[in-house]
């Protein structure tokens, strides 16, 4: 009975106790998002191409100079989406890789100048059907495992790749 009661003790005080490590979610101090700059606007010697899956005739590019990895844990690059009518929408955009979300920085004009969006805010990529390309690129290129790259090479070799080292693993 003494060993049952003790037993019972320490499954108490272990169940109580507040765990000695903390993992990536869990912090003191609430998540700030970097100040971001705009990139130049993407020249087309600097679009590397990427498959975001069979769903889309679109065809997909990031320029590889715009690709920024923040301290907050967010990568920037720009985005450009060409139709299969040979229109253009061209983004600077980010990607939470902790949380899966997305955010539009800015959008580029055909004067080849950027402007701000009306709405910018996080938006979780597996809410919206629309987001191919940023999922593709969170899930299997920039964000493997919801770790972000290290590089800026990281990501390009990723990209040239079509997906990140550690997801072949």
């Amino acid at each position: 009975m003494k060993r049952a009661l003790a037993l019972t003790c320490v499954l108490f005080l272990f169940a109580c106790a507040k765990p000695a490590f903390k993992d990536e979610f869990e912090s003191d101090k609430p998540w700030v998002e970097q100040l971001t700059q705009l990139p130049a606007y993407p020249d087309v010697k600097n679009l590397m191409a990427f498959d975001a899956g069979a769903v889309s005739d679109n065809q997909y590019f990031v320029d590889t100079t715009s690709i920024k990895i923040g301290e907050d844990g967010v990568i920037r690059f720009s985005l450009v989406i060409k139709s299969s009518a040979g229109a253009l929408n061209v983004g600077y955009e980010g990607i939470r890789c902790a949380t899966r979300e997305r955010k539009v920085y800015a959008l580029g004009r055909s004067d080849k100048t950027w402007i701000k969006p009306r709405v910018s805010e996080w938006q979780k990529l597996d809410f919206v059907r629309q987001f191919y390309a940023q999922r593709e690129l969170s899930r299997n290129i920039f964000c493997p495992h919801q770790q972000i790259v290290s590089t800026t090479e990281e990501a390009i070799e990723a990209l040239k790749a079509g997906m990140h080292r550690s997801i072949f693993r």
